[in-house]
């Protein structure tokens, strides 16, 4: 604002001067002219001022909140390699809908990614319920079936204390993975979330459910039976878990991307890598266009254990 005001003093200062040379300036009339302009400047420069700091602390306290809602993960639990890709739909966005975590128990190392319908605030505070549920069933439950009971129960009692108009299809995709301590296999119950991929010696398998499970917030609608598939899970095997961002994401002519046909052009690649080179890819293949929040762990099966590493 001070840079606008003494802009504008300078000019007021140049036409009295030339005034002296040119009586013919209208010098009264040219004088409020320039004082006018000046501080419609400076109150608009102030304005400006005043949004673009609140901006600044609205995206510190978004910054927060992801890092309690999407904490960063360790990269290694055990024989476990994690690591973890975000990115959101819009430039200005920090939070969603889409969340993952990771948490080492007693059962096992145990993930979750999940995606909650809809945008905004709403969906930011049903993905917090489901997570802060997880990271304490996920010590508590034996069994996966258990785990996903709380979420359940949790994302309920969220929707019913928060009621709006979207309730009825408030809702959130969700899949847990199990992984013992000792590897050898893994454990997965998909609540109507997109497959994972399994990358075994070059080969990519889509792990579809043997049975569907329903999507957190809709048993009371469509029943509570939860199926887990149990696969092995080698040294070497390596997991790929996605929200539906991923295969959603267009070209200009409409096309999905192929993220199954993708994977197999792929050779062996670390997590790391691997969620660099995707990275790359969707934002080649939509020309920088994001239209929807993409979360994507990828997880390898390694043949030394060692303690947890924070990031």
């Amino acid at each position: 604002m001070l840079p606008t005001i003494l802009l504008g003093a300078f000019c007021l200062l140049v036409m009295i001067g030339l005034s002296f040379a040119y009586t013919d300036l209208g010098t009264a009339y040219t004088a409020a002219a320039i004082i006018a302009v000046t501080l419609a400047a400076a109150y608009a420069s102030h304005v400006r001022l005043q949004r673009e700091e609140t901006l600044l602390h609205v995206r510190l306290v978004a910054d927060t909140a992801q890092k309690v809602l999407l904490r960063p993960l360790p990269r290694r639990i055990a024989n476990v390699e994690i690591e973890s890709l975000y990115l959101a739909a819009q430039e200005q966005a920090r939070i969603g809908g889409d969340f993952y975590e990771a948490v080492d128990t007693p059962f096992g190392v145990r993930l979750l990614i999940g995606d909650v319908r809809g945008k905004g605030m709403a969906a930011v505070g049903a993905a917090s319920a489901v997570i802060s549920s997880f990271r304490e069933a996920a010590y508590d439950e034996p069994d996966l079936r258990g785990v996903v009971h709380r979420l359940e129960a949790s994302i309920s009692r969220h929707s019913a204390a928060f009621p709006a108009l979207d309730l009825p299809e408030r809702f959130a995709t969700a899949l847990i993975a199990e992984i013992p301590h000792g590897g050898g296999r893994i454990s997965i119950l998909n609540c109507g979330h997109p497959p994972p991929l399994l990358v075994r010696r070059g080969e990519i398998r889509v792990l579809d459910p043997t049975t569907p499970s329903p999507p957190l917030n809709l048993a009371s609608l469509i029943g509570d039976h939860y199926c887990v598939d149990t696969l092995a899970f080698a040294p070497g095997d390596q997991l790929l878990l996605y929200t539906d961002g991923v295969t959603e994401t267009r070209d200009r002519a409409g096309e999905f991307f192929p993220l199954p046909e993708w994977m197999r052009r792929q050779g062996p690649a670390p997590p790391r890598e691997l969620l660099d080179r995707l990275h790359r890819a969707l934002f080649h293949y939509s020309d920088g266009r994001m239209d929807d929040d993409i979360a994507v762990l990828a997880v390898q099966c390694t043949s030394n254990q060692v303690q947890a590493q924070p990031v």
